[in-house]
This record gives structure tokens, sequence and C-alpha cells, in this order.
């Protein structure tokens, strides 16, 4: 076993004693020697455990004093901190999910959508433009810009559906791991703005987007107009 299993063998009995009641909210744990003791790890691989438990909220480590059992937060929906598709969003949400092509071809990419994605300006990009639904009422607009140096004719050879995300990852051989996120609130006179305001409540934001792979380069850029009224969004904020 390795010192990375070893720590997350410690981590995840610790999290037993903690879940079968041994260690309460509030209390404190034996001390570290104790404990490495108990589960047969050194002092360090122990440490290791106690910073990952640390990192989800399950213990407070008072330096000098000890380290104390808490009540981890509730888990937030819609979390921006992960990196979803929006038809897993629209399910998590317990809608049924259906999409509308709206284009798909490919033409010179805009000035600021270059920048974003490294590219020359007016450099040929595939643009898809579709329409998501949520129990058959559209509830987000997709533009998506894919320099046609990275995806050449896959779109001509493979027909596409569903997940963007997933169709990248399966037929290019890469891992979408990250994405740079602005949200902003479009403009009402926007074209892609208007399609989604069908009630007078409405209201939508935009999301503007750059999705990397593992070795940090800009695979494709993304704007989602998003009904407010469907979408919520949250992050967790700490000092």
């Amino acid at each position: 076993m390795n010192t990375v299993s070893k720590s997350m063998y410690v981590k995840q009995q610790i999290v037993k004693l903690i879940e079968q009641g041994v260690y309460n909210a509030g209390e404190q744990l034996p001390s570290e020697i104790q404990m490495a003791k108990r589960f047969h790890v050194s002092r360090e691989t122990f440490r290791d455990a106690i910073k990952m438990l640390e990192a989800e909220g399950r213990l407070l480590v008072k330096h000098g004093v000890g380290t104390f059992v808490i009540d981890p937060l509730p888990p937030i929906a819609s979390n921006l901190e992960r990196l979803s598709g929006s038809g897993e969003m629209i399910r998590l949400a317990g809608l049924t999910e259906s999409e509308s092509l709206i284009s798909l071809a490919n033409s010179p990419c805009p000035d600021e959508v270059a920048v974003k994605l490294g590219i020359r300006s007016g450099e040929e990009a595939t643009v898809l433009q579709r329409i998501r639904n949520a129990n058959g009422e559209p509830v987000m607009l997709s533009v998506n810009y894919l320099p046609v140096s990275v995806v050449g004719d896959l779109f001509d050879r493979v027909p596409f559906s569903g997940s963007l995300l997933h169709f990248v990852e399966n037929h290019l051989s890469v891992k979408i791991v990250k994405a740079d996120t602005e949200i902003t609130v479009p403009l009402h006179i926007d074209r892609n703005c208007q399609q989604l305001l069908l009630h007078p409540q409405t209201t939508v934001l935009l999301l503007k987007q750059v999705h990397y792979d593992e070795l940090n380069r800009p695979l494709f850029y993304s704007l989602d107009y998003m009904r407010n009224d469907i979408f919520s969004f949250h992050i967790r904020r700490s000092r």
C-alpha cells in the first residue's frame, strides 16, 4: 500500500468512526501519536488524512490545541466550482431534457473569441448553435466556437447530439478539466437572449466560458444564455 492509498484508507476509517458515533461533532480526536498507532501508519501519513478531512469540512485543526470533529456543511446546488454540462443541470433539476439545433457551420472566428481561444482573428471555427429545452420549453441557448485547427472535420464525420463536453472528449481523445467562466446579464435587445424571453418574469444570464484540457489548452468557447427562472448558481466563499 503506497503513501497515498494509506492516507486515503485512514481518511475512510476516520469517516466511518464519525458516522458510527465513535467521535461526534464537537469532540476532540485522540492525539496524533495515538491515532497513527491505531491505524499502524506513520504520523506523516496520518497528517495527510487529516488534511483531506479538514479540506472537506469534517475536521477543524486548532494548532497547539487539537483536532475536532465538526458537522460538514450541506452541499450547495448548482455549485459553480463544479464543471458540468447543461443537460446534466437540467436533469438534476428534475426536468426532461431535449434540444433543437439552430445551425452548425464553419465561419471566421470573431476577434473577441479568437483572443479567448489563442488563435488568429478570422481563423476558421466550427460554430454550433442550439437551444436546450426542459419539459418541452426553451430554457437555454448555446453558441459554441471550436477551432477547425482543433476539431478538423469531426462534425462532418460524426453526427452530433447531447453533451458537447462528452462529444469532444470521446472523439478527440482529450479530457476537459476546467473552464474559465464570466457571468454577465445580456441586453434585452440581444437576439439570442430574446429567444428565451417567453414569460414576463423571465430574465436571462449569460455565461461566457473557455474550456481547457489537461495541458491547459483552450478547446472551445461558449456563450450560454440561461433562463434565470430555471437556473440559479451558487458558490461557497471563504476567508
